[in-house]
């Protein structure tokens, strides 16, 4: 079986360790905070509850290795994972450390939301070997992932990182330009900033902005994107007619996307109160089980009707081959 190394756990890593695992790689997994076992197994159960009932079959599950140290856990390695804090300075040591012990072969990624990978090969020995893969959470459901590269990374590599991002069940949109932040979160930082001036104003409360989205454009949002979803509001003339009516809007004073809110403490207090009410006393682990089930859900209609992302899912087709089969 190929073999992975998920170096830094949490949710996040512990999730990349679920994906590998269930499409049948095996798993040398690093993290030496002291919960990181805990936090593990509780995101692998869930992957193994959920997973399954979203594709047809699935390979035989990979092997899981705890690993003491960075050195051990890359041994051997082919996707080397890194999902340590979003702190550049820690990100560099442990990408360094990575490199002084796995094979030169071997695709070293780091799942960072906002740092460039220009910025994470500063210093490197082998900074051809790194790039960014970016993923959303919950990473053993959601198939996106985001790939950057930098001038540096051959296209070689990049290629080959999408082979095996492909055989486990993504689908990787590799970006054209390193940007902070990405394309995903710099969309999503986009609507933050505009949602906590709304709450700040007094405008509406978390749950009514919530309610507008997975009540209305959120709806359109999963099947269609933004740009088919508008391609659609321009009627049979299509986009065209669609930037020529409502293109001028963008010169109005409708947004403050530009400003971002002082998020003092009467804000937060107010957000966390109104997020408080919203969740009615339900605990986070069953707000997850919530959505895990409504994403299974969601995606088991779209490949149903053989569109968005439930189209990819039924282009894969099951079982997923392995990295021996890119290397044949």
């Amino acid at each position: 079986m190929p073999t992975s190394a998920i170096i830094g756990g949490g949710v996040i890593g512990s999730a990349w360790a679920s994906r590998f695992l269930l499409n049948g790689w095996d798993v040398r997994f690093h993290d030496p905070a002291p919960n990181s076992e805990v936090v593990l197994n509780n995101v692998l159960d869930k992957a193994r509850r959920w997973v399954p009932e979203v594709y047809d079959r699935l390979p035989p599950e990979g092997a899981l290795t705890l690993c003491d140290s960075i050195a051990d856990a890359v041994t051997g390695a082919e996707w080397i994972q890194e999902s340590t804090p979003e702190r550049l300075d820690i990100k560099q040591v442990v990408l360094a450390e990575i490199q002084e012990s796995c094979v030169v072969e071997a695709i070293v990624a780091s799942s960072t939301s906002g740092f460039m990978p220009s910025e994470l090969q500063a210093g490197s020995a082998r900074p051809e070997q790194l790039l960014v893969a970016h993923p959303y959470n919950p990473v053993y459901l959601l198939p996106i992932v985001e790939v950057v590269p930098s001038a540096v990374v051959l296209e070689e590599t990049v290629q080959r990182a999408e082979a095996l991002l492909t055989d486990i069940g993504m689908k990787p949109i590799t970006l054209r330009a390193e940007i902070p932040a990405h394309v995903g979160d710099r969309l999503l930082e986009a609507v933050w900033r505009e949602a906590l001036w709304l709450i700040k104003d007094g405008v509406a409360t978390t749950e009514q902005i919530d309610d507008l989205m997975t009540h209305g454009f959120g709806l359109r949002w999963a099947q269609k994107g933004l740009f088919e979803t508008y391609r659609t509001a321009g009627g049979e003339a299509g986009m065209k007619h669609f930037l020529e009516q409502f293109g001028p809007c963008l010169q109005w004073p409708w947004t403050k996307l530009t400003d971002v809110p002082d998020l003092d403490d009467a804000l937060i207090d107010r957000i966390v109160e109104q997020s408080d009410a919203q969740a009615a006393g339900r605990s986070v682990s069953e707000l997850e089980e919530e959505r895990d089930a409504n994403l299974v859900a969601m995606l088991k209609a779209l490949r149903q009707e053989d569109t968005a992302a439930g189209a990819f899912l039924n282009r894969l087709g099951r079982p997923l081959t392995n990295l021996a089969k890119h290397q044949e």
